[in-house]
């Protein structure tokens, strides 16, 4: 009896799969712009609300019930209007275009309590437009009265032009303040909601231009993308106003590297890069719209760097208070006075944190995950190890509470993009994980972000190579340390990291016991293919440079593409592929089952019903999780 009470005893006090693989209990938060009310977007796990509350007296303002929406985001406009941004995966009525996932914004009025969707009611009669909205809303307070920007298609000799809409909360009117040229698809907009300046792409004339707003438009740059190749004119965004109204703030993709740039309104000039760090991302403050700072992560450091100094002593002193765990800005009041974030404790996870930066007091705001406790959140460790040919590699391991780091079970699980990165702190996928009994680590393999130009080029013509034996090497570090068993050791990914989980069955045989992946890309060709043929030549530089490729011809593909080695395969695999994935198509899950299942070869195939790339569902993203820990422990016992 005894033997068998401490053999159950590490499964007794993990939490259950559903505290890790449902919705967390807070998806989103927006502090009101005077600071007194909270909106919320939460779960049961499942189902999403929309919750307003005051902060003085705790009493609930609104309540909107909306299921299974899959709302993306939630902002204040003024003190009665909240927005949200939901998407839904559809095929466009009436429009020649691909099945995608398009968004839409509503308004949730909380004087009446009212909800519509923007862009529906009160259009002009002469404008024949849609429904859907491209990129996020931006509000403005003008006279005192709160209006929406909402960058949307209307119809031009029955073409779809991406315009500028105008919402009046207060009446519900919308004007088309900007109609746009041809190939416009990017807004930057003045402290009003004027627009200042535009971008247009011509994908047949291959020419980007930058127009400004001088009385009329005038064009502030005119360069054809082949003459500048090392500039992705065709990813060009803009982002808003730079640091004073006299410019605006670019990013721009040059060698790869996503730079920040501001231009100046009078000339067109273009300034020096303010960051160049893969991954850096403009801070806009409340209440102010011009470009407050910057954020960006190098290495393991999240950094957040505020041009005015006040600024900046108020985040230090933030971030101070809360030693040993990372910190990120979510939103805060107009007069900087509070700021709520999100705290990321290696014990416990991420919650949420109300600070009041004049008295320094701090108020916990709730935590992400409800049903984990001190105990269920496994230790994370920062690892770096070489690669072979001797390539400096980071990474993290998590390790299962309470459990020796030694002679475990492990499973690998790398990142998607390729050219993203896993950051430290708590990691859902990777928690739920070590909570049955295995460690996890997570590699950023070369060709990631974050870690400098040269190392993210480094990557390029290493899909199913070099980053392929960056994740193995990893497995023998760790051998070599006695933290693993090589003999129980498993591959399991998403997106790029489930071709990964393929490719290590497939091309980088010896080291796994099993192999899953979650809506990884296993035909190249095909799937350059179809990316040309919905997303147009832009995207295409990006996935060759990696492949190694020419085109979606290259004979090299077929030597990198797993499913062109699946009567090589001698493990278990396991395929999980949404049904509504608009970003790797279903098909590239079941051309590998056929595959496998031509050759022989153990192979499940699992679709999730109304799902989508990034698991957008309570339901569904438990399912999966359910699934792989299963396979896992068939295959791989802990």
């Amino acid at each position: 009896m005894a033997a068998l009470v401490l053999a159950a005893a590490p499964g007794a006090r993990a939490a259950p799969l559903e505290a890790y693989g449902r919705l967390p209990a807070i998806e989103a938060r927006a502090l009101s712009p005077d600071g007194a009310m909270m909106a919320s977007t939460l779960t049961d796990g499942e189902d999403r609300t929309i919750v307003v509350q005051s902060l003085t007296d705790g009493k609930l303002v609104a309540i909107l019930r909306a299921g299974q929406v899959k709302v993306r985001s939630i902002q204040w406009a003024g003190l009665d209007h909240l927005i949200l941004v939901a998407t839904t995966t559809a095929v466009a009525r009436e429009v020649t275009a691909p099945r995608t996932e398009w968004a839409m914004a509503y308004d949730l009025n909380l004087r009446t309590r009212g909800m519509r969707r923007l862009l529906e009611s009160q259009m002009p009669s002469d404008v024949a437009g849609m429904n859907v909205i491209s990129g996020e809303p931006e509000v403005r307070i003008v006279g005192g009265r709160p209006f929406v920007f909402l960058e949307s298609y209307h119809f031009v000799s029955e073409r779809a032009q991406q315009g500028l809409f105008k919402v009046d909360l207060t009446t519900g009117w919308v004007t088309l303040e900007e109609r746009g040229f041809s190939g416009t698809y990017d807004y930057a907009l003045g402290p009003d909601g004027e627009a200042v300046a535009q971008a247009e792409f011509g994908h047949m004339t291959g020419r980007w231009r930058l127009y400004v707003k001088d009385g009329g438009w005038r064009t502030a740059k005119d360069v054809a993308a082949a003459a500048e190749p090392e500039v992705s004119v065709a990813t060009t965004s803009l982002l808003g106003l730079g640091r004073d109204p006299s410019s605006i703030l670019v990013s721009q993709s040059v060698a790869g590297r996503f730079v920040l740039r501001e231009v100046a309104l009078k000339d067109g000039a273009w300034g020096e890069p303010l960051a160049v760090e893969e991954g850096a991302s403009p801070i806009w403050l409340p209440g102010r719209y011009t470009l407050a700072g910057v954020y960006s992560r190098v290495g393991d450091k999240a950094r957040y760097h505020y041009f005015d100094p006040q600024d900046q002593a108020r985040w230090d002193a933030i971030v101070k208070s809360f030693p040993g765990q990372e910190v990120r800005r979510v939103s805060g009041s107009d007069d900087g006075r509070k700021v709520l974030v999100l705290v990321d404790s290696p014990t416990l996870g991420p919650a949420y944190a109300m600070i009041d930066t004049e008295t320094g007091h701090s108020n916990p705001m709730g935590e992400v995950y409800l049903d984990l406790k001190e105990g269920d959140v496994g230790p994370v460790q920062p690892l770096i190890y070489k690669a072979r040919d001797g390539l400096e590699l980071h990474g993290y391991l998590t390790i299962p509470h309470g459990r020796e780091a030694k002679n475990l079970p492990l499973v690998v699980l790398p990142h998607g993009g390729p050219a993203s990165r896993d950051i430290p702190g708590f990691d859902w996928w990777a928690q739920g994980l070590a909570s049955r009994g295995y460690a996890v680590l997570q590699v950023n393999f070369r060709g990631s972000s974050g870690y400098g130009w040269d190392f993210l080029k480094s990557g390029f013509g290493e899909f199913g190579r070099k980053m392929q034996t960056d994740l193995s090497d990893g497995v023998r570090f760790l051998a070599s340390r006695g933290t693993i068993d090589p003999q129980r050791v498993c591959i399991i990914g998403g997106d790029y990291g489930g071709y990964a989980a393929l490719a290590g069955a497939a091309l980088d045989r010896g080291v796994y016991r099993c192999a899953a992946s979650v809506a990884g890309p296993s035909d190249l060709g095909r799937m350059l293919d179809w990316e040309h043929r919905h997303h147009g030549r832009a995207i295409m530089r990006y996935w060759t440079r990696f492949m190694g490729a020419e085109n979606a011809d290259d004979p090299i593909l077929k030597a990198i593409s797993p499913v062109e080695h699946a009567a090589e395969v001698d493990i278990p695999i396991l395929l999980i592929h949404g049904k509504d994935d608009t970003v790797v198509p279903l098909a590239q899950s079941k051309v590998m089952a056929d595959a496998l299942k031509k050759a022989g070869k153990p192979v499940e195939l699992l679709v999730l019903k109304g799902e989508d790339h990034w698991l957008s569902r309570g339901d569904t993203r438990l399912e999966m999780l359910t699934a792989v820990v299963a396979f896992l422990e068939k295959n791989n016992p802990p």
